[in-house]
């Protein structure tokens, strides 16, 4: 049995679509998509209680205060139905069909994208991840669709059940999405995710994954300290509490896509196991000088979203072979900021 179809207390939890492939379905052929900003930065709780506290972070330039409502805030597995959701719209997008902000979606198929179970206790259970969702607010200067506002907003705007069984049990659902995140589907500022996402059971295995999705790629290797990786991740724990749970991470394996090492200076590296839904030209990999010069052509803006952006115009240019790659880069990042300007 290979590692992804393992289960078991302490591993992946069960796939309970594995009788069919579901994604092959018209409501399931979207790819797994998640938002770069929210991968970047800790926007969701990772507790497993109600967590009411008020989060505040600050990295290079960015600023995000994360408010609870009387609910608590928005965990990482919360985040299933804004995941679901920026994949429905994307694969409406590439199919050419019109989007908008108001997603209508069926909770049944909610459940079973997001490999949940569909007991009547995850109907409750979902319900109560929505009123999470709505109530939780954001005030942030991150840059979605090349536009830096300051500004606060629920992670969703309001959701409703559209109808329900007799019994009371949700069927169709509308949720509306906040105007920052709908930008961010608009602009394509996204990344695909390991179907397995969804069978991680530990709300920091599936944080530390993003990271890794959002930071290495398909790049050799990224290379973090546990300081700016407690950081990123949004965890409460003690350093070295949270350096165990990493260890045991790497003991256990069984991160999808990439696999971690600890590497000597109380570091962590993360490299790509192979396999995931990319190009099969190795992309560019660009120097951090580069972002930094990227930075200041774009004051405010997001190098790592101009960066994604940047490379879906490679691989849909055929992805050719870059001598400079980050001339390149810089070139295109130049010719963006004119445009902006004008």
């Amino acid at each position: 049995m290979s590692r992804s179809a393992t289960g078991g207390a302490g591993g992946l939890l069960p796939d309970r679509t594995r009788q069919g492939d579901f994604f092959l379905c018209d409501i399931f052929d979207a790819i797994p998509k998640d938002d770069i900003a929210s991968m970047e930065h800790p926007l969701f709780s990772l507790a497993t209680r109600p967590d009411r506290r008020i989060l505040n972070y600050a990295h290079n330039g960015t600023e995000i205060t994360v408010t609870p409502s009387v609910k608590g805030l928005a965990t990482i597995h919360d985040k299933d139905i804004l995941i679901f959701c920026i994949s429905q719209l994307m694969g409406a997008l590439n199919a050419g069909r019109a989007v908008s902000r108001t997603v209508h979606l069926k909770a049944h198929d909610l459940l079973m994208a997001t490999n949940r179970e569909t007991s009547g206790d995850a109907y409750r259970r979902l319900r109560e991840a929505f009123e999470r969702l709505a109530g939780t607010r954001i005030t942030t200067n991150i840059v979605t669709g090349e536009q830096e506002v300051t500004t606060g907003f629920g992670l969703i705007e309001r959701w409703e059940i559209v109808r329900k069984t007799r019994g009371g049990r949700m069927v169709s659902v509308a949720v509306t999405l906040s105007d920052w995140l709908y930008r961010a589907v608009l602009s394509k500022s996204v990344l695909t995710l390991s179907r397995d996402y969804f069978r991680l059971r530990k709300p920091l295995e599936r944080r530390i994954y993003e990271l890794a999705r959002k930071h290495c790629g398909r790049q050799p290797a990224w290379t973090v300290s546990v300081d700016t990786l407690l950081k990123k991740s949004g965890s409460a724990s003690p350093r070295r509490v949270f350096r165990k749970m990493l260890r045991d991470m790497i003991e256990a394996d069984h991160l999808p896509d990439y696999e971690i090492r600890e590497e000597p200076g109380d570091l962590m590296r993360f490299a790509p196991r192979g396999g995931l839904i990319e190009p099969q030209a190795r992309p560019p990999v660009l120097s951090e000088d580069t972002y930094a010069q990227a930075r200041a052509l774009m004051p405010g803006a997001d190098v790592y979203a101009l960066e994604a952006d940047w490379r879906g115009v490679w691989v849909r240019s055929g992805a050719p072979r870059l001598r400079k790659p980050d001339a390149a880069f810089l070139g295109w990042v130049k010719k963006r900021a004119g445009g902006a300007r004008s």
